[in-house]
This record gives C-alpha cells, structure tokens and sequence, in this order.
C-alpha cells in the first residue's frame, strides 16, 4: 500500500489543480490561458500541478485588476463627493 502511497497524491494534487483551473475566473489566470493550462495539468500531472500552483494560479492582483485604475465618474470619487 506505501508504494501506491505516492501516485494517489500526485492524482489527487493533478485533480485539484484541474477543478481550480476550471473554477479561475480567465482574466486572472497568469502566464498562459486557461485552455493551455488545463492541457499541461492533465498531460504533465505533477510539474504541471505545481507550475499551476506557483505560475498560473491567479493572486491578489489579477483579481482585482480596477483597484489602481482611477475612478471612471466624478460620483465615484470620494473626493469628489466630500467637497460638495
């Protein structure tokens, strides 16, 4: 059972990484698109699980890509409303 220890992980780190690539939202993805990176999860199981987690998996920043673009009308600036 040990010796099978080690394909159950990788399969389930592969399964993982396949549900979480389908359940990123495409502007967030980084590196690659979403398609290619599903490709390299399923046909490389653990360097393309791993690159995922490290170089494709969206963080902070690609999730909120409006949060430095300035405010697109003077009612959404809160400046702008404070002086009236």
């Amino acid at each position: 059972m040990a010796r099978y220890l080690p394909i159950i992980i990788v399969a389930l780190l592969m399964i993982y990484c396949v549900v979480e690539v389908a359940q990123a939202p495409p502007y967030a993805v980084r590196k690659m698109p979403r398609w290619l990176w599903a490709t390299v999860v399923i046909c490389v199981p653990l360097f393309g699980a791993l690159s995922w987690l490290f170089f494709g998996r969206p963080n902070r920043e690609t999730l909120n890509p409006t949060k430095h673009e300035p405010p697109r009308a003077p009612d959404d600036d809160v400046d702008f409303l404070r002086g009236l």
